[in-house]
């Protein structure tokens, strides 16, 4: 019998597993498949829904960085004097950074993309989006350890991640605005999906801890039936920072809202609580038909694991304080890679992750890879990177001014631009085409100098 808690604080599901019913699960093992994890094949299921088989077609990639050195700096003695202000504004030394920038660690996203291709293969709404789901919670699990601010990207930096050979999709991201801080990201999958987000990051301190606030709407449409699904992130906080070991925790609510079938899911990222009994990291949900009714419970953790059961009909029975149901055996949708070996010594980066800064021939003078700052960063060099980060900051002012100075209508992103969303009604920045075909001619003439 699972306990979790339902959107409505309130209240309480209790689902209680029919074990009448085998279970059902994804044949292939128990894990999911992940971008630069070892290949693992899916078969079809039965009745054709969650299976997915694909050929992969790998390029040889990097699997480890330079260690991190052992600088040590009080976190509390740089920010003590900055309470209450954004994060982005307020110079920070590298040592507090990790060598990846935003654009990067939003390309992250994409570690469980084989997720969402299988979703295109669904047949069942419902179940397409239980794997919806489950790709938004695998977004999180590679934060776990992750206490190192990424860098702030510069305006007009972009960072694209290719992977069409080995998972069908190429993504790109652009630093759109620098106050407030927003990056548009945009990819497209051979095997069925477009997803496309504009994230605005509104970090503050508050005395022990930091709190980041993702703002922005992520769109997810598969080509084959034109279902279009929306949500938003939760809150990450970094606790710790004054004294003890740095650690992160992830609260709030998601609300996936599938606009052709009015299907939606809930779920809910339980705060840690020194005096709760549940595991910690816990994400439960609830995934509703049209017409509102209960038809899949979610449960696991975003740092491990993803299970959906499917509800028996006609088996909830609700009270003041909580409601039962039936299900059918619990199926797992997702389980994250372990970390790479030595990861600890690295970041704790993923196996993706590790990839993300490796020099790669022929993309944009603006891409992140090229940062100097980065680059020394990532070898070692801090002293360098810190010095380098400053004149690349004081550099970036400059263009500002030189900008106000002049009569014009402001900054105008290079590969994207602002257009009104006919599903949510909000106006963002998107993809505008362009860039993988200056790629492909290595006609690089409209980027500015930005390093």
């Amino acid at each position: 019998m699972d306990f979790f808690n339902t959107a409505n604080d309130s209240s309480t599901v209790i689902t209680v597993t029919d074990c009448s019913h085998a279970p059902h699960r994804l044949s292939g093992g128990n894990h999911s498949v992940a971008s630069g994890a070892p290949p693992n094949n899916w078969k079809q299921e039965e009745d054709g829904s969650l299976g997915y088989s694909v050929q992969q077609c790998r390029r040889s990639r990097r699997s480890c960085i330079p260690e991190k050195p052992n600088h040590s700096l009080s976190l509390w003695s740089v920010i003590k004097t900055c309470l209450g202000k954004e994060l982005c504004k307020i110079p920070m030394p590298v040592n507090f950074n990790e060598p990846l920038s935003m654009l990067q660690r939003l390309s992250e996203d994409l570690e469980y993309s084989e997720l969402l291709d299988r979703a295109a293969g669904c047949q069942s709404s419902l179940e397409q989006l239980c794997c919806v789901a489950a790709f938004s919670v695998s977004s999180y699990s590679t934060t776990a350890h992750r206490t190192g601010k990424p860098f702030n990207p510069l305006l007009g930096e972009t960072f694209e991640l290719d992977r069409l050979e080995e998972s069908g999709y190429r993504s790109l991201c652009e630093q759109v605005s620098h106050h407030p801080p927003a990056a548009a990201h945009h990819v497209y999958s051979q095997r069925g999906w477009t997803l496309w987000q504009e994230i605005t990051i509104d970090s503050k301190f508050h005395g022990k801890c930091i709190s980041v606030m993702p703002l922005g709407t992520i769109h997810l449409q598969f080509h084959s039936s034109g279902n279009h699904y929306t949500w938003s992130k939760v809150t990450s906080t970094v606790h710790n920072i004054i004294l003890g070991k740095l650690w992160i925790d992830q609260s709030g609510d998601i609300n996936i809202v599938n606009h052709v079938t009015k299907e939606s899911c809930r779920l809910k990222f339980s705060p840690y609580s020194y005096f709760s009994k549940d595991a910690s990291r816990k994400v439960t949900g609830v995934v509703t038909d049209s017409e509102n009714r209960a038809r899949f419970v979610l449960s696991g953790t975003w740092d491990d694991k993803i299970e959906s059961a499917e509800i028996v009909e006609g088996s909830g029975e609700a009270s003041e304080q909580r409601t039962v149901y039936q299900t059918e055996a619990p199926k797992l949708l997702w389980k994250k890679y372990p970390l790479p070996e030595n990861a600890e010594n690295m970041y704790y980066f993923s196996s993706l992750a590790l990839t993300l800064n490796e020099p790669e021939a022929g993309v944009g003078p603006t891409d992140s890879r090229l940062r100097p700052d980065q680059r020394l960063m990532e070898a070692g060099l801090w002293d360098e990177a810190s010095s380098e980060k400053q004149r690349l900051e004081e550099q970036q002012r400059e263009r500002r001014k030189r900008r106000r100075g002049k009569e014009s209508d402001g900054y105008h992103p290079l590969w994207f631009e602002r257009r009104t969303d006919c599903i949510t009604g909000e106006t963002s920045f998107v993809y505008k085409g362009g860039y993988w075909e200056a790629k492909e001619s290595q006609d690089w003439s409209m980027c500015p100098d930005i390093f």
